[in-house]
């Protein structure tokens, strides 16, 4: 009979595989952070195996203690892993087989690598989800905060990058709070597509053996079971829907980035960041840039390259497992790194966010911020509001000549643009009262503001 370096399926073959195969085909050196899901799901499969009497009590005892042994090994650094074994999941059960003998040799009964590894992953990616969440949470927190000290903040609401309408900082803010929220959404709604459980569906058919799917099922704590062994072991959109949530959040993040950065230009001048999010020039020592903004608007295009390349993967596979799904991992996994470490150090940022109120009062009187308040007064008089647009127009290209705001021309001269304007105009003109007015649900009005903190604050301790 042939050697060929113990492999599971070495009986078949009659030479052993070359040193530059084992080393593109195996996945130990990434896959290996899934120890702790391979050995929960091994411990359910055995109990469930006893359970059903087609191993013996004495062997999940074995295989129970024998598994404690390896974790204890893992966390103490002082497991080794090797390459002649492939995975995560032959590593840990060559151990095994080592420490308690043919019991260990017993624990592969009914399942295979196929069911093995789409479990694994689903467990890790759920452990994942569990703590992307709170890291989402922590951030709309740090925000909400934020927000709460600026509610009342006035700054420039933009379109195209021009002066639009005034608005509070803590409502500019609340947008991404909004964000945050769906994303938080989205990944809860992808949680219950992880959490179905593939063991049983062993290689591609299911298996002989009496086994109790809806007991490990239970043990593991899935809510469901896939209930087509084909699908089961070959299907990764669980995968894919993680990795597009991730984009999004990834999007969220890379805009808010670019806020920041906008924002702490000179030329804005509308907020400063803590130095230690910052570095300085090898060259000019005049310079503070905002690198951890930069690297995550960076960092969000190697996230969707993940999400493609995962779809690429995917889009051309037959049923049912192929080797091909190998791929699947480390990008998954640099995903969940990625967003988990942004998050992170976004949580710890905003906090630190220094506003500088008189710029955005400054930039507030450069754009006619209030000109649609004097429109929206027009038409409150009777004016049909195209024309109550056009008188404003032509008011906004007088005030442009006089190079001073709108509130700023005398009430005579505003009146040549209508008959309509009275005295009163200049409080609706005003940055206050053009901020009070939008008191609704939704409003930029501060007191809208921080009812919204309000009830997101709320939400977080629901």
């Amino acid at each position: 009979m042939s050697d060929t370096s113990g492999k599971s399926w070495s009986g078949r073959f009659s030479e052993p595989v070359s040193d530059l195969v084992k080393r593109y085909t195996a996945s130990v050196f990434f896959d290996q952070r899934m120890a702790a899901q391979d050995i929960r799901g091994s411990l359910a499969h055995a109990k469930m195996l006893a359970r059903q009497s087609i191993i013996t009590q004495d062997d999940f005892a074995a295989i129970e203690r024998g598994l404690a042994q390896v974790a204890e090994e893992i966390a103490a650094g002082a497991f080794v892993w090797n390459l002649d074994d492939e995975d995560v999941h032959l590593n840990i059960e060559k151990r095994l087989t080592a420490l308690v003998g043919d019991a260990g040799k017993r624990l592969h009964t009914g399942r295979s690598r196929n069911d093995q590894v789409a479990t694994d992953i689903r467990l890790w990616l759920r452990d994942t989800i569990d703590t992307l969440d709170g890291l989402l949470a922590d951030l709309v927190r740090a925000l909400l905060d934020v927000a709460e000290t600026h509610a009342e903040t006035p700054m420039p609401g933009f379109t195209h990058l021009q002066v639009a309408q005034p608005v509070t900082f803590g409502h500019h803010l609340l947008a991404y709070v909004e964000m945050l929220r769906r994303d938080r959404e989205r990944f809860a709604d992808c949680r219950k597509r992880v959490n179905r459980l593939p063991l049983g569906a062993a290689a591609l058919a299911g298996t002989t053996f009496p086994i109790d799917r809806e007991f490990v099922a239970r043990e593991l704590g899935f809510e469901a079971i896939c209930e087509n062994s084909l699908d089961a072991v070959s299907d990764r959109d669980f995968a894919i829907e993680f990795c597009a949530a991730a984009a999004l959040v990834m999007v969220h993040l890379s805009r808010f980035s670019e806020e920041l950065i906008l924002w702490m230009s000179p030329r804005v001048g509308f907020i400063d960041l803590a130095d230690r999010f910052c570095t300085g020039s090898s060259i000019m020592p005049q310079k503070k840039n905002p690198d951890v903004p930069e690297l995550a608007r960076g960092k969000s295009g190697r996230v969707f390259g993940h999400l493609m390349g995962l779809l690429t993967l995917m889009k051309g596979q037959p049923l049912a497992y192929n080797k091909d799904n190998q791929e699947d991992k480390e990008p998954l996994f640099d995903t969940a790194d990625t967003l988990v470490d942004t998050l992170r150090i976004f949580a710890d940022m905003a906090p630190g966010i220094q506003v500088k109120p008189e710029a955005m009062a400054t930039a507030l009187k450069q754009g006619f911020a209030t000109a649609t308040d004097l429109a929206d007064y027009l038409v409150k008089r009777g004016l049909p509001f195209r024309d109550a647009h056009e008188a404003v127009a032509c008011a906004v290209r007088a005030a442009e000549k006089q190079n001073c705001d709108l509130a700023d021309l005398p009430l005579a001269e505003l009146q040549k643009f209508s008959p309509l304007i009275g005295d009163d105009v200049f409080e609706v003109l005003s940055v206050a009262g053009s901020l009070a007015a939008r008191d609704h649900l939704g409003g930029t009005a501060p007191q809208q503001v921080k009812a919204a903190i309000a009830r997101l604050r709320a939400t977080l301790r629901e």
